[in-house]
């Protein structure tokens, strides 16, 4: 392991902004709402603190999701845009924590191997070609430890795709859990993102949030 780099902050956007679905990375076992049970990471020991996080990245849903029957979910574009704001939460978790927590996420088999200097020096680094979240992103510093997220490396413009109401669901639970958002809040933020704009969720949208609130 990289020396410096023992303790990352670990910036999640989707699903992992609720701390029980994220805990299930770290523990194993099957996220409410979810048909995938986890493995989890070697070392289980919960993340030391975790905190608000805005990004420069704007958020889109796409692919097939297995593990929430077949909807989109959460990617970033690479490319910053100082005019986005995507609401997420950082948790400050070890780097071998990390490496388990890519590796569930991509499905893979073999290990995964992160030069995280190379990471922190370039800004980004491709630790899967092809893996769905093989682009890993260095969003900066935070008490002197990387701030770092993953998504596709390339936009999947092809393979937008819906979420279901379950995932959409997780994330506003766990953006409620850091934010104090309000109804009309929610609905904003989420209505125009690719992948629910001009989709049937953008009508059930209200719904969906009524229920969380």
């Amino acid at each position: 392991m990289d020396k410096g780099f023992d303790e990352i902050w670990y910036a999640c956007y989707g699903s992992n902004i609720r701390k029980g679905r994220f805990l299930c990375y770290i523990n194993g076992g099957t996220p409410p709402g979810a048909v995938r049970n986890f493995t989890g990471c070697s070392d289980k020991s919960e993340p030391k603190e975790s905190r608000k996080i805005s990004i420069r990245h704007e958020m889109y849903f796409a692919k097939e999701s297995v593990t929430w029957n077949g909807g989109g979910i959460c990617f970033l574009k690479v490319e910053e845009d100082p005019q986005v704001e995507t609401f997420g939460r950082t948790y400050l978790i070890t780097s071998g924590q990390f490496i388990d927590l890519v590796k569930q996420e991509l499905i893979a088999e073999e290990n995964i191997e992160i030069d995280f200097e190379k990471l922190v020096k370039e800004g980004s680094y491709t630790c899967m070609e092809g893996g769905r979240y093989g682009e890993l992103l260095y969003l900066g510093e935070l008490e002197g430890r990387p701030v770092v997220t993953f998504t596709s490396k390339v936009f999947l413009k092809d393979e937008i795709n819906p979420p279901n109401a379950a995932y959409l669901s997780t994330i506003i639970a766990g953006l409620l859990e850091i934010y104090d958002f309000k109804k009309s809040q929610l609905i904003e933020y989420f209505q125009n993102k690719p992948g629910i704009r001009g989709q049937a969720i953008e009508n059930e949208l209200p719904g969906i949030v009524k229920e969380m609130l």
